[in-house]
């Protein structure tokens, strides 16, 4: 049996493309995360663990709705090989159901955490630069120092703003 596992990292992103595909592809069972790849709590990824026995394959959309780290990645893996399971990137093009498939998962895997490492590595570069540059981070602030003045004029009158 096809089983599908589809992750987004926040609650504001949308699951549809990759169930989608997990349908397509004739997933007939497809558990969801709207959680961090990095977490290590996710229900769904649990659930879709329990229910897989020995001759199913777990199919996701892409690597990294599965794990961030290479050790995260190759270490599920390797419970779903124990298990008798085989896995399946669909965008990926990764079947560890072959030799060349499992070689090729440990590629990708590796690639997937190097991505990750670097998105992190600009980001905070990014914002070292913005922050040399005397920008703030975060939303403005609702209450400029006229508006902080004036309630403070009326505080100290004992008018409440």
């Amino acid at each position: 049996m096809l089983i599908g596992y589809a992750r987004v990292s926040t609650q504001d992103q949308n699951l549809e493309l990759q169930s989608e595909a997990l349908t397509k592809t004739g997933c007939q069972k497809i558990f969801e995360d709207k959680v961090s790849g990095t977490r290590a709590d996710r229900p769904g990824l649990t659930k879709t663990l329990e229910m897989l026995r020995e001759g199913d394959t777990l199919v996701v959309w892409k690597l990294d709705r599965l794990g961030r780290s290479v050790k995260q990645l190759v270490d599920l893996v390797d419970e779903l090989h124990k298990q008798g399971a085989q896995f399946k990137s669909l965008t990926d093009a990764i079947d560890t159901g072959t030799p060349s498939g499992r070689f090729f998962f440990h590629v990708m895997a590796s690639l997937a955490e190097m991505e990750r490492e670097l998105i992190v590595e600009r980001t905070r570069a990014g914002l070292e630069v913005a922050k040399q540059l005397g920008r703030k981070g975060g939303r403005k602030p609702k209450m400029t120092d006229s508006k902080i003045a004036s309630a403070k004029k009326l505080l100290a009158s004992g008018v409440a703003p």
